[in-house]
């Protein structure tokens, strides 16, 4: 039956390839779209593993910097450093924004992070490794970008009001959402993500000025200090936190909530805010349509298959009047749509690859850890193609010698 089954495909050979090949592209978008969630996943991961960081403390009763806004006095640090267990402690600030590029006024999206540059090489949050250039050194308008950018080495970058140079590249530092990410000094970031326009600060000192709590007689030092602090910002999102060898992130964290009064996640905890607050509800729309696709990829071959199954039933007759049994008559069927399952897992493995640039997102398609999970499941795919065929087959029943024969040979080409 093997040789009758592998004679039936040559026989009709461009139905399977073409068949297999549009098959093939709907598994490969399955794989993509699997391969997205994935991405999200890693990048995720990412985030976190590249922070450097082993605790995340943020404002009280929130879940930030990732999932939701948070707001720390930027002294915050000197507090958390003294706790016992601390190593290291390091105000960061997130906001995503467009960033445009001076020369030729393109805008990147991109995720802005503000670190203190005294200290990089050992700060948590700056990237672990560069690709080309160095660390930001300066206090003011220096610029490490993800090469995800496309900004290039040298390159001027506009924002807010100050133009910065593109000192390093790094890779694969992104988002939770995949967006790249640009870091500046801290002080350049508080400013970015909290300045206001000329006309809210001159508003802003027409109000200050017309009170006379502050406008006092004779004490111009005080209307002053008071447009200076309105004028600034001392808030970041959070304080990155690095634990002493031996120390338990556990009960530092604890120690932190308790005493500072403050929230505290450590990496475990971050990584369910990420995965259940950022990534679940994406997760369940690729869920959706993956179901969807995996119906419809199902359907498809069925019909195929039951299609070619009703084209042979009259030689399913004359091998069930010679007698066939129906389970090897149905093994037969099953191996066509184990083939046609075959070419079109290899055409959706090999396309998707070609079909993942165009992704916003990174994809990670088929990754080396998933193969045996592909691996084990593809063999199940044509099950659902295969039951239907092997049903009509089973309620078919041998049709008279003379008429069965007559009909088959009246499918045979003559020769003249």
């Amino acid at each position: 039956m093997i040789s009758l089954a592998g004679r039936d495909i040559l026989h009709s050979w461009g139905k399977f390839v073409f068949t297999g090949l549009g098959l093939g592209l709907l598994i490969g978008v399955t794989l993509i779209m699997a391969g997205v969630y994935r991405g999200m996943v890693d990048d995720g991961q990412a985030l976190l593993d590249n922070s450097g960081a082993d605790l995340w403390v943020v404002q009280q009763d929130t879940q930030g910097p990732y999932a939701e806004s948070s707001s720390l006095a930027d002294d915050a640090w000197r507090m958390v450093r003294s706790v016992p267990g601390v190593a290291e402690a390091a105000n960061v600030t997130y906001f995503t924004m467009q960033v445009r590029r001076t020369a030729t006024g393109q805008e990147v999206r991109a995720m802005v992070v503000g670190l203190a540059p005294a200290t990089q090489a050992a700060t948590a949050g700056w990237p672990p490794h560069l690709v080309a250039g160095r660390h930001v050194v300066r206090s003011h308008y220096e610029a490490v970008a993800d090469v995800a950018t496309g900004l290039a080495l040298g390159e001027e970058i506009t924002l807010r009001r100050h133009r910065y140079r593109v000192v390093g590249l790094t890779q694969r530092m992104v988002s939770s959402s995949g967006d790249p990410m640009v870091f500046i000094p801290l002080k350049d970031a508080q400013e970015a993500q909290f300045l206001k326009d000329n006309d809210a600060i001159w508003r802003q000192r027409a109000r200050t000025a017309s009170n006379p709590a502050f406008n006092r007689p004779g004490q111009q030092q005080v209307l002053d200090a008071v447009n200076a602090s309105q004028a600034s910002s001392t808030s970041v999102n959070a304080v990155l936190v690095r634990l002493a060898p031996g120390a338990d992130a556990a009960a530092v964290a604890d120690t932190i909530a308790r005493a500072k009064r403050f929230t505290v996640f450590t990496r475990a905890q971050m990584q369910e805010v990420l995965v259940s607050k950022l990534i679940a509800t994406s997760a369940k729309q690729i869920g959706m349509f993956l179901v969807i696709l995996a119906a419809v990829s199902a359907a498809i071959v069925a019909f195929i298959i039951y299609t070619l199954t009703m084209d042979k039933i009259r030689e399913i007759a004359v091998l069930k009047l010679i007698g066939t049994r129906n389970r090897t008559i149905a093994w037969m069927i099953l191996q066509q749509a184990l083939a046609l399952g075959l070419i079109g897992f290899a055409v959706g493995k090999i396309s998707a690859p070609f079909q993942r640039p165009s992704f916003p997102n990174t994809c990670s398609c088929c990754p080396r850890t998933a193969w045996p999970r592909w691996r084990r499941c593809w063999p199940f795919a044509p099950w659902p193609a295969w039951w239907p065929s092997a049903l009509r087959c089973a309620l078919t029943r041998p049709k008279p010698l003379a008429k069965a024969i007559f009909n088959s040979c009246n499918r045979l080409p003559h020769k003249r």
